[in-house]
């Protein structure tokens, strides 16, 4: 696969002209979960690259939360996104013929899942979810894996015979309204634990390797010293690269083989869009996320 970047970008003149004569503009969308401009930042070397191989102009849509950009593929006014498992199952479930995933991140060791991470402030005296019985609990967005889906499912597995709901155990279940914004509010205190994403590999004082906690380290919004890890879910898939089905087959090639292999074409450019540390992507198919499917329709009865 990677080996079609070359090719596509080389032949970016005569590919640019036939598909600018069936798509006008190539429009990617970027998850919510983090300030906007920042999302924007990290993907402006990507949209050159795209501008290159395409022939046509990149526009970048960062919606203030998840379901703008689900929304935008769904009816078609987005043609790409890098989308969380949840937000995946979330569009299949809507049309399942509306995106097709292509690429999935590719850990430091290999691997190709994270996990939700709960952690409060380390001077709260709280360090597992025993401690967390009358306290206030942040979630990111519904339609977040790690923010909200996978936590909602396995923290009362592990807290038998407690719900989610506000005042059975925890003495508040809120919505903040992203990992970024989740981060925030743990560390000033707002809230007294919360749960984000990460790959869970490196060091804790580095936001480890990948993920949200990178990334709030990188902006400097937080010293991981000031927080402890609390709960840590089980592995969860990560999210896939997806294409509108509708794009032309010849675009939907061309961007694959991009993405593919941005990691080797621009090592900095790879670790803005796959938020830190990456060996870049692989292909996926839709069987990687059936069980993430599943659980957003066991959420939903």
């Amino acid at each position: 696969m990677k080996k079609l970047l070359a090719a596509a970008l080389t032949t970016t003149a005569l590919v640019g002209a036939a598909q600018a004569q069936e798509i006008k503009e190539f429009n990617i969308g970027i998850l919510g979960g983090e300030n906007a401009q920042d999302r924007l930042n990290a993907y402006e070397c990507l949209g050159g690259y795209v501008e290159e191989a395409l022939g046509v102009p990149v526009k970048m849509f960062a919606p203030a939360d998840y379901n703008g950009v689900m929304q935008g593929l769904l009816g078609g006014s987005i043609d790409m996104a890098w989308l969380g498992s949840s937000a995946y199952a979330g569009v299949y479930i809507q049309n399942p013929e509306a995106v097709e995933p292509v690429l999935i991140k590719v850990n430091l060791d290999g691997t190709i899942g994270y996990h939700s991470i709960g952690f409060a402030r380390k001077d709260s005296g709280i360090t597992s979810l025993d401690d967390m019985e009358g306290k206030v609990f942040g979630f990111g967005d519904p339609n977040s894996t790690s923010g909200y889906l996978i936590p909602s499912i396995e923290i009362p597995q592990y807290k038998g015979g407690i719900t989610m709901e506000p005042g059975d155990y925890f003495g508040d279940v809120t919505f903040v309204g992203g990992h970024e914004q989740t981060i925030v509010a743990v560390n000033n205190g707002d809230i007294d634990a919360g749960v984000t994403w990460a790959d869970g590999q490196g060091e804790w004082e580095d936001g480890y390797n990948n993920g949200a906690l990178r990334k709030a380290v990188d902006a400097g919004l937080v010293d991981m010293n000031d927080l402890v890890e609390i709960w840590r879910s089980k592995p969860i898939p990560e999210g896939p690269i997806v294409l509108r089905t509708a794009l032309p087959d010849d675009v939907k090639t061309t961007m694959t083989a991009l993405m593919d292999g941005l990691y080797e074409t621009d090592a900095e450019c790879a670790y803005g869009v796959t938020a830190g540390e990456s060996l870049g992507f692989r292909p996926v198919t839709h069987e990687m996320y059936e069980s993430i499917v599943a659980a957003r329709l066991s959420k939903a009865n």
